[in-house]
């Protein structure tokens, strides 16, 4: 059965589901960003008279998967008119005023996708909470510095998001008064980065960032250089006036030339070469730096974590000794040696994924959630720690059909097992239910604080922890 609600642009005709929530599909919140505004910042999309065919996803930004194996399920979707979201929603009442929830996919900034059935807001709706998902524009056109054109521009079409829900919100029965933007992996950097964005303050009120990935370094330096390197390497002038008219196919190639490693790579990061970074301008300093010295996002709850073995799976490269990588990471002889003996449990093989599963996930969220509770800020800190009985480790990923309650979805047995705990996502759902209408978790998850460093263990009996971390800063943060 279709159902239409009126927006500031047009009306929109969205589905009743057999549960009786409604969804609402690929509706526009910028112009398609092609020719001229392919570069641009996101422009408000032309008004529109008749009903919007609202019942099937919109256009992505991807192009082609993150990698030729994905564990998320996520569809790449042909067109021009990238910049959509979705909504999911138990009551179209304007007089409802629910919660509602914002979800900024992952996907390295380069890959990923709104429409994922992971991303579904039915058990959300169950709950009498409001789901937003949204596309935005991802590498090299979303974060690429260029010469003539607006930085960020991945981070401004978050932030038209961001105003579309504001202004449209309530049609759908949401209050934008109680927005919560939340994200994984690159999604959960996102959502930190919007922290650190003084424009986007008043559009949010909590942030969940899942296994949130921050680059580091993070700035305009950084940023310059990779558009140097794209130059140097490619020949192609790192402006829009020479990219403008590239295809996807060109775009992408220049793409992997700029992640190609090399010796001209010095003074890049070696992952999320395109990704936001501080431009002084709409994002002032990094985001990470804001976040642990203070004045990004004080008074705004956050829950924050990762799962144990985000990247540990990830064998080392041909040749390339772990201690030469911890070195590279900033480890001295005697934290290689605490850190090599805090993991030789699960045998050298894995010494390289874990490395990087502190180094990128672990240790800067850390480092955020001892900053706020030094600050007194209210933070909630989470491991998530059920192992797959696919490959007997907790790695990336892992941890969302839990939260958004769909174990029964496409792609969740291939890597949760044919079985995964139901009681696991039974209580991780109901935390995210009651953080995103009380900007709490729940009496049974308190706080972090200095004295305590309360630590949700997610795993199949989930349980609080008292500083489970304590190696982990000792290592690499002490």
């Amino acid at each position: 059965m279709s159902t239409t609600v009126t927006t500031a642009r047009g009306p929109v005709r969205g589905e009743r589901r057999a549960d009786g929530s409604l969804r609402f599909l690929g509706i526009p919140y910028a112009q398609p960003p092609v020719g001229d505004l392919r570069f641009a910042a996101p422009v408000p999309p032309e008004p529109w008279t008749e009903p919007l065919d609202a019942t099937a996803y919109g256009p992505t930004a991807q192009r082609r998967p993150f990698g030729e194996v994905v564990i998320i399920p996520e569809p790449t979707i042909p067109g021009d008119g990238v910049l959509n979201l979705n909504v999911f929603t138990p009551d179209a009442d304007p007089e409802a005023r629910l919660p509602v929830l914002v979800w900024i996919h992952g996907g390295g900034y380069v890959a990923g996708s709104a429409a994922s059935p992971w991303y579904d807001g039915a058990a959300f709706n169950r709950d009498g909470v409001v789901v937003v998902s949204l596309g935005y524009r991802l590498g090299i056109e979303g974060f690429l510095h260029l010469e003539d054109a607006p930085d960020n521009r991945g981070v401004r079409d978050w932030i038209a998001a961001l105003e579309w829900v504001r202004d449209n919100i309530a049609a759908f029965g949401g209050d934008p008064a109680k927005v919560t933007i939340a994200g994984q992996s690159a999604g959960g950097g996102a959502v930190q980065t919007l922290l650190a964005v003084p424009s986007a303050r008043n559009l949010f009120r909590g942030v969940i960032s899942v296994s949130g990935a921050l680059l580091r370094p993070d700035g305009p330096e950084v940023a310059r250089a990779a558009s140097r390197l794209l130059t140097s390497r490619t020949g192609v002038p790192a402006t829009a006036a020479a990219l403008r008219d590239l295809s996807d196919d060109e775009i992408l190639e220049l793409q992997d030339r700029l992640a190609e490693e090399g010796p001209d790579r010095e003074g890049l990061p070696p992952m999320l070469a395109l990704a936001p970074f501080a431009d002084g301008e709409l994002i002032p300093v990094p985001a990470l730096e804001a976040l642990t010295t203070g004045g990004a996002g004080d008074d705004v709850p956050l829950m924050l974590g990762f799962t144990e073995h985000e990247f540990t799976m990830i064998p080392a490269p041909e040749g390339l000794p772990v201690p030469l990588v911890l070195g590279g990471l900033g480890l001295d002889e005697a934290r290689i040696d605490a850190f090599t003996q805090a993991y030789a449990e699960g045998g050298e093989a894995l010494l390289f994924g874990q490395a990087l599963t502190d180094s990128i996930f672990r240790v800067p969220n850390l480092a955020v959630a001892d900053a706020r509770a030094a600050r007194e800020q209210p933070t909630w800190l989470y491991e998530f720690a059920w192992r797959s009985p696919v490959m007997g480790i907790a790695f990336h990923c892992l941890d969302l059909p839990f939260a958004f309650d769909v174990l029964d979805s496409e792609g969740v047995a291939p890597s949760a097992g044919d079985a995964p705990p139901r009681a696991l996502a039974d209580a991780m759902h109901r935390a995210w239910v009651a953080f995103v209408t009380d900007q709490d978790p729940g009496a049974d998850w308190p706080r972090y604080t200095t004295d305590r460093r309360a630590t949700m263990i997610w795993d199949a009996e989930p349980r609080i922890a008292e500083d489970p971390l304590s190696g982990v800063r000792e290592i690499w943060l002490d």
